[in-house]
């Protein structure tokens, strides 16, 4: 189970009624933050979430309304008495803004590590903590991204939650696996008894689908986003602006329409599409989800404080 909550839906300019680019997604009790616009602290604190267990932050580009929070995020995180590092991942010129913007933190009671521009990173995932791992068969989560089209370096990210196989009794008694090992090994842990290691093949079946998350933001619709995106369970994209009407505005500033973002959910096969990083022009987004509904019926009007959950066997619980 993974839930997702919206902590600012807003774009450019922090309004009374949200904040600006932040959303949070939590498994397992741990957390991945996306983008950390202003108010991003304020926001964590009104859904009552903790700093804490936030272990990986996930910048796409450095603009102001996607980073400015992150200085004094990372302050606050000290300040919860985490000591475990933090992961930053961005695109280039990353390791460049935290360090400037981190000029007021010089003593964080734990280590970063940035990551720049990468292709995808894999995660192992427990209660405890989230490790990057250099294998992907050891990790659970697949981060992948995609170099998007806006007037600075920008990347999108994906999220591919792995669903572990069931577990296969027959194969378990065929490759002699003591019964003591087969709950660790169907963790997904690689045990050594008795002088013999066992690792989980040897007791589960086939691979099941996982859930992919895909999330796409400051970006005109190139056509690359399209495979990237494809059968996610949730696409969050972008929604700029409310209709055609704006194409101008969308062109010069490299966003995108509702119309634009419904067409990319409908062409890849998503299963959800939410929208999201709405103008400060744009008072109330819900009065144009219809354009977004007529060209993909499973379109939806994020707001801050939002939360869905979405589970293996793909529903979704809206909490409004």
């Amino acid at each position: 189970m993974v839930d997702v909550c919206f902590l600012g839906t807003g774009g450019s300019l922090p309004m009374p009624n949200r904040f600006l680019s932040s959303s949070l997604l939590s498994f397992l009790g741990r957390k991945i933050l996306i983008d950390v616009g202003e108010g991003t602290q304020v926001a964590i604190r009104n859904v009552k979430s903790g700093f804490k267990s936030i272990d990986i932050i996930c910048i796409t580009h450095c603009h102001g309304d996607h980073v400015v929070g992150l200085s004094g995020l990372l302050s606050t995180i000290g300040n919860s008495d985490r000591t475990e590092p933090l992961t930053i991942i961005g695109p280039k010129g990353i390791k460049d803004v935290v360090s400037g913007l981190n000029i007021i933190n010089p003593y964080l009671p734990y280590k970063l590590n940035i990551i720049e521009n990468p292709e995808k990173v894999f995660l192992k995932i427990t209660k405890d903590n989230s490790v990057v791992v250099h294998n992907e068969n050891i990790s659970n989560i697949v981060i992948s991204t995609i170099e998007l089209e806006h007037s600075t370096s920008c990347i999108g990210y994906s999220f591919y939650y792995k669903r572990l196989p069931k577990f296969d009794v027959k194969k378990a008694l065929e490759n002699n696996v003591p019964k003591i090992l087969w709950n660790k090994l169907q963790r997904g842990e690689v045990v050594e008894f008795e002088g013999k290691p066992y690792a989980p093949y040897m007791v589960l079946g086939e691979e099941r689908e996982g859930i992919k998350i895909s999330y796409i933001t400051d970006t005109r619709p190139i056509e690359s986003i399209k495979s990237f995106i494809k059968h996610s369970s949730l696409f969050i994209c972008e929604g700029t602006y409310g209709s055609y009407e704006y194409m101008e505005k969308a062109l010069k500033n490299k966003h995108m329409t509702f119309e634009e973002a419904a067409n990319l959910a409908k062409e890849s096969n998503v299963d959800k599409l939410i929208l999201t990083h709405f103008s400060p022009s744009m008072v109330e987004p819900k009065d144009f989800v219809k354009n977004a509904t007529d060209i993909f019926e499973n379109s939806y009007i994020a707001h801050d404080g939002m939360n869905t959950t979405l589970n293996y066997i793909l529903e979704f619980n809206n909490h409004e």
